[in-house]
């Protein structure tokens, strides 16, 4: 880990502002007055600039009592590390300033999963996971994480390291103060049209809270869904913590926002309590 103990921003000034005015200014921008917030044990949210998916996700959030700690699952895009990377202590700097790692919940997640590597490489220019941060920081700026970044398809892993999740949550008493968070865009670079079509079947998955059944339709329908390792297991977390019900908080393109519908990247968001 760096010296200082602390991961440096990589993305911001190109995904989101680098300056906090700026930043705060904009996330305002994209939160519409929610009616009442719930309690969820999980959510999916998505990952491009903000200019794309920002709206999705922080209307997502902005329906959400976001707890205490939020362990954040991704996707490895940088192929750096390991296969399942987390760290254990330290802080994520952002704009809005350092947000700490929950050193005891990453630890016991640890001690649950043995393929769960300490490992600050996969971490360091992975921008999946940074996005998400300074969004919990504007509706809580004392919000605290655990970073776990995912580049294994294994089916079976996936599911250990969900359940993994949920044992370590139960084991430290935090499931009334922690939120599992998998973050995930959805087809890149189709028609909007066939982005539409295939992030619906993705989707109806996610929603009857069926990870295997959204493996299969991924697999399937060759749908190019980055992060839907992570959101696998971020279900079978959710589910060993007792989630009855999902529900979708959005669903957008890249060319709502560019005009562009010949090629997009698809963008959802999705709350489970």
């Amino acid at each position: 880990m760096h010296k200082d103990n602390l991961r440096r921003a990589a993305v911001a000034g190109t995904f989101y502002p680098s300056d906090p005015g700026e930043l705060k200014e904009l996330i305002r921008s994209f939160h519409k007055p929610i009616a009442k917030k719930i309690k969820a044990k999980a959510c999916m949210l998505p990952h491009a600039g903000y200019i794309y998916s920002g709206a999705v996700a922080v209307n997502t959030l902005a329906g959400i009592e976001i707890p205490g700690i939020c362990v954040l699952i991704g996707p490895n895009h940088t192929g750096r590390g390991e296969a399942f990377s987390i760290m254990q202590e330290g802080f994520w700097q952002t704009p809005f300033g350092d947000v700490r790692i929950n050193t005891v919940l990453a630890q016991s997640i640890c001690r649950y999963f043995k393929y769960l590597v300490v490992d600050e490489e996969a971490h360091i220019l992975e921008h999946s996971l940074e996005v998400e941060v300074p969004i919990l920081q504007y509706f809580s700026p004392a919000v605290e994480i655990v970073p776990i970044t995912i580049a294994s398809d294994d089916p079976e892993l996936l599911e250990e390291l969900g359940n993994a999740i949920a044992l370590a949550i139960q084991a430290e008493n935090l499931k009334d103060n922690s939120l599992v968070i998998a973050s995930s865009d959805m087809s890149h670079y189709v028609s909007a049209e066939m982005a539409k079509i295939n992030d619906q079947q993705a989707i109806k998955e996610i929603i009857g809270l069926n990870p295997s059944g959204l493996i299969q339709k991924v697999e399937e329908l060759n749908i190019s869904m980055c992060g839907y390792a992570p959101v696998a297991s971020m279900l079978y977390a959710a589910k060993a913590l007792g989630a009855k019900k999902a529900g979708l908080s959005g669903y957008q393109t890249s060319g709502d926002v560019t005009g562009d519908y010949a090629s997009v990247v698809g963008y959802a968001g999705v709350v489970i309590s």
